[in-house]
């Protein structure tokens, strides 16, 4: 094994990367990295010939290499063996002269699938030999909870509690959660934005009181946000496997370049993109793409991070983001492992709401990172302007990243647009979208009138929604999630 993961804010302590799965956030605040990355290249022709089962065994055995063939072969199994209405997994289609990577063919219809039917494997494997049980404590803008709550649903020895900003969720979103069965899961909605919600979390694990409590109960916390290294991961794999397959189209010859655009709030997504450039893939640039929460726009060309700004609810709801915490993961291995500079950062963010990162800094961001926004008028356009041009019906999401990639000057030859949602998780403004009318129907007429119009059909996994038991409607302040974790502890199995 050569591979060790640490703090991006200290290396004192080596972690093997079952270790920092179990662990989810390093206990100085930090995220868990590891410094060989760009040692890591995989061989693109291997790749090129590799399903995404291949490739998934590939990625993870390289970066989690404490794991041995069997144990990884066995995790991918289950993650992908079934539940996902796609052999391909992740299938890459047209989008005019573009590409769109569509990544929402598993069970809840979202991206956050691919990653988080993996870690609940990886994290029942971590655990091998450790009595303790595990509770899962995240903070969701949306599409987190429910992937995270259908992967650890009655999962032996493991608990989760999922948090999501009251009122700052689409309907099916917050109906995915609150209608989640298994004895193990706890759901809440908080008082508050996916902000504060995600920064008491990461107080939760810094809470030690807390933590000697849970420790009698024979408990540890650990996450399934993308802070946890086992959740991003699985990520860099679509990367690869989108080349793959564009290669075996003929859209690519092995070794051209070519670029992403992603829909971007907590930045694991795309970063899992850069990941997968230091491994060797031949990425020209990778977009972020932002709505008019715009802090990470701001900052790509800038280089001054400050979420001291109004937060506004959009109709891309999975991006109202001011703080984007993997963002700490990219600066680190920019910096070249200056865990000093990357503790006086987050400092300065915590305490003074803003940081400026130097010039030279900046220059090595904008290598390889580039921006655009849109706002909800621009991404209802793109909406409609895809379904009418394309008859590709997309989401709230895909539409910020097409919007933005129809206004940018193309870096390459081939552009790939990350799909991030099913359109029917957001019937309303999409419906919306489409008719340029105000949409004054429940969630559930406007997924029947959208069906009705485009003629195409709802997942079966979110129209059955309409007759699912309200299990979880608890709503709690932001003081009071301690205490909501605390008991959520006593339902592991």
């Amino acid at each position: 094994m050569s591979t060790f993961y640490h703090s991006t804010r200290s290396t004192h302590k080596l972690l093997t990367s079952k270790q920092a799965i179990l662990t989810g956030i390093a206990p100085d605040g930090g995220l868990f990295i590891c410094d060989t990355l760009a040692k890591k290249h995989l061989d693109l022709q291997s790749v090129c010939n590799n399903s995404f089962m291949q490739n998934a065994e590939l990625v993870l055995s390289t970066l989690l290499d404490d794991f041995t063939p069997g144990e990884i072969e066995n995790c991918v199994k289950a993650a992908y063996g079934t539940g996902f209405d796609s052999d391909a997994i992740t299938p890459i289609t047209t989008l005019g002269n573009s590409w769109m990577l569509k990544l929402w063919h598993g069970p809840t219809s979202a991206f956050k699938d691919i990653a988080l039917q993996m870690l609940p494997q990886l994290m029942s494997v971590s655990r091998q030999g450790d009595s303790r049980n595990v509770m899962i404590v995240t903070a969701t803008s949306g599409d987190t909870g429910k992937a995270a709550l259908a992967g650890f649903a009655n999962v032996p020895g493991i608990g989760i509690t999922v948090f999501y900003p009251e009122g700052k969720v689409s309907d099916v979103q917050r109906l995915q959660m609150i209608t989640q069965t298994g004895s193990n899961v706890c759901v809440s909605a908080v008082r508050g934005n996916f902000d504060d919600i995600q920064t008491q979390v990461k107080n939760i694990f810094a809470n030690h009181k807390l933590a000697d409590d849970l420790a009698a109960q024979n408990t540890v916390l650990s996450s399934a946000n993308s802070i946890n290294i086992g959740r991003l991961v699985p990520q860099v794999v679509y990367y690869f496997d989108a080349y793959a397959q564009l290669v075996r189209s003929g859209a690519l010859t092995l070794g051209d370049p070519l670029e992403f655009f992603v829909p971007t709030g907590n930045f694991g997504d795309v970063l899992a993109g850069y990941f997968a450039k230091l491994m060797g893939l031949p990425v020209a640039k990778l977009t972020v793409a932002s709505n008019v929460n715009d802090v990470l726009y701001d900052f790509i060309r800038t280089g001054i991070y400050d979420r001291r700004r109004s937060f506004n609810k959009t109709i891309s709801p999975s991006m109202d983001i001011l703080v984007s915490s993997n963002l700490e993961r990219l600066l680190y291995l920019l910096s070249d492992g200056n865990c000093e500079l990357i503790s006086n950062y987050m400092t300065q963010l915590t305490k003074q709401g803003f940081y400026q990162i130097s010039d030279e800094l900046l220059a090595k961001l904008q290598e390889t990172f580039a921006c655009g926004r849109a706002d909800d008028t621009q991404t209802r356009a793109a909406i409609h302007t895809t379904w009418t041009n394309e008859k590709i019906l997309i989401d709230t999401h895909t539409a910020v990243a097409v919007s933005v990639m129809n206004e940018a000057k193309p870096n390459c030859d081939c552009r790939v647009v990350l799909s991030t949602a099913n359109a029917y998780k957001f019937s309303t403004d999409v419906l919306e979208a489409l008719t340029g009318k105000a949409c004054t129907l429940s969630g559930f007429e406007a997924m029947d009138a959208l069906q009705d119009i485009t003629n195409t059909t709802a997942p079966q996994m979110l129209s059955k929604l309409r007759t699912a038991a309200v299990l979880h409607p608890e709503i709690c302040s932001i003081e009071d999630m301690d205490c909501v974790v605390s008991s959520a502890c006593e339902k592991i199995l």
